[in-house]
C-alpha cells in the first residue's frame, strides 16, 4: 500500500489549496477514504472522509462549508479542496486507507503527509 500526498505549502489567511493524495497497492475503488490532520504538538484530528462511490462525504465541524473532499476512481487518486484558510487549519495533512474510524488513531493506515502552513 501506498500513499503519496502533495499541493501543501504556505498560504496567507482567506487563501486556498489542493491537496492530491495518489493511491497504489491496493483495489482503491472498494475503500472509504479520509483526510486526517495533525498540527505541531497536538494528537491527529479527523478531517474529512468520502465512500467508496464519491456519493457520500463527511466533515468535521471545524472544516465544513470550507473543505471538500473528492475522488477519481479512474486514476486513483483523493483530493481535498480547501478555502478560506485559517492560521487554525496548519498542520501536516495526511491521506488515510479507510473511514474515520480506525484510520484517525493508526498511522499504519496513512501517507507520509504534506505540510500545510496557513500564515501571513
Amino acid at each position: 500500500v501506498q500513499l503519496v500526498e502533495s499541493g501543501g505549502g504556505l498560504v496567507q489567511p482567506g487563501g486556498s489549496l489542493r491537496l492530491s493524495c495518489a493511491a497504489s497497492g491496493f483495489t482503491f475503488r472498494l475503500y472509504d477514504m479520509s483526510w486526517v490532520r495533525q498540527a505541531p504538538g497536538k494528537g491527529p484530528e479527523w478531517v474529512s472522509s468520502i465512500s467508496t462511490d464519491g456519493a457520500r462525504d463527511y466533515y468535521a465541524d471545524s472544516v465544513k462549508g470550507r473543505f471538500a473532499i473528492s475522488r477519481d476512481n479512474t486514476k486513483n487518486m483523493l483530493y481535498l479542496q480547501m478555502n478560506s484558510l485559517t492560521p487554525e487549519d496548519t498542520a501536516i495533512y495526511y491521506c488515510a486507507k479507510g473511514p474515520r474510524v480506525p484510520v484517525t488513531t493508526n498511522r499504519n493506515y496513512w501517507g507520509q503527509g504534506t505540510q500545510v502552513t496557513v500564515s501571513s
